[in-house]
């Protein structure tokens, strides 16, 4: 008889595996890749734009300067070593209301005094150092706080801040310079309320950034403050004494917690009894 040979089965081998596919799913990498791009281009157009939007109402700043005794000169160079036009406003806005320029200078040093808070915020950010931080110093006003605020990562935060001051510093002074040398052609320029383009675009940044009950009462509260104090004290400084709405809202919330607390446990103790 034949004998029948015994074939033993050898383990098949490991087939190497295949690197998955890129599905190009949220977190793949090239999702991530094309993502950045994307992310970078939203900040540059909304940098830009508010760059555009506010650094136009530099010929505001130009016409309502010169309207006020301001010459040419000491109108451009405002524009190029304050660059912050709230102050600038103030300033021109007190000269043009009769007050002296010992005066209108300290309203307008008090109202630039609020750029310090924001660099407080921002230097953590934007994390410059020697020369770079220096420059940056200059370009610390409302509107690129308000940009690079609202970003998410030390990158998007630099970028906003440098396209948004880039864009606003060049067309300020270039607009500037427009509405100095045409004030004459304007006539009237009170008639116009061009003072109140720089208000209007600080106020279009900060309602986006109202998002709780307790920030719209801190706006509320400084807004009281300031226009209750406006007809007392000098140029500038309701606008510093509205800074305290900060603190005397936060008080209050303080006071409430508790009582809240207690509410929220006498609820939830009711409602065990029940069950």
């Amino acid at each position: 008889m034949p004998q029948r040979r015994e074939t033993l089965e050898q383990p098949e081998a490991p087939r190497a595996c295949a690197p998955p596919e890129t599905t190009g799913g949220p977190g793949a990498p090239g999702d991530a890749a094309a993502e950045s791009p994307r992310e970078d281009r939203a900040v540059v157009r909304d940098a830009l734009g508010v760059g555009v939007a506010v650094g136009l109402s530099g010929f505001a700043f130009g016409v309502t300067a010169v309207g006020a005794g301001v010459s040419l000169a000491q109108t451009c160079a405002l524009s190029l070593f304050v660059f912050t036009g709230a102050s600038q406003f103030a300033l021109v806005g007190a000269l043009a209301a009769g007050g002296g320029p010992l005066t209108a200078a300290a309203g307008a040093f008090f109202l630039s005094f609020r750029n310090a808070f924001y660099g407080l915020r921002l230097s953590g950010l934007l994390r410059l150092r020697g020369s770079a931080r220096l420059a940056a110093a200059h370009w610390v006003i409302d509107e690129t706080s308000a940009v690079a605020l609202a970003q998410r990562g030390q990158h998007a935060v630099r970028l906003g801040f440098t396209v948004t001051g880039a864009t606003l510093f060049v067309l300020w002074n270039l607009t500037t310079l427009i509405g100095a040398l045409g004030a004459g052609a304007l006539g009237d320029t009170d008639a116009w309320g061009l003072d109140a383009a720089g208000p209007a675009a600080f106020l279009a940044l900060l309602a986006p950034m109202l998002r709780t009950g307790q920030e719209r009462a801190t706006a509320a509260a400084a807004v009281a403050l300031g226009l209750g104090l406006l007809p007392l004290l000098p140029a500038g400084v309701p606008v510093l004494a509205a800074a305290l709405a900060a603190p005397l809202v936060l008080l209050a919330h303080g006071r409430a917690l508790p009582r809240r607390r207690a509410a929220r446990e006498a609820e939830r103790t009711a409602s065990e009894e029940t069950r």
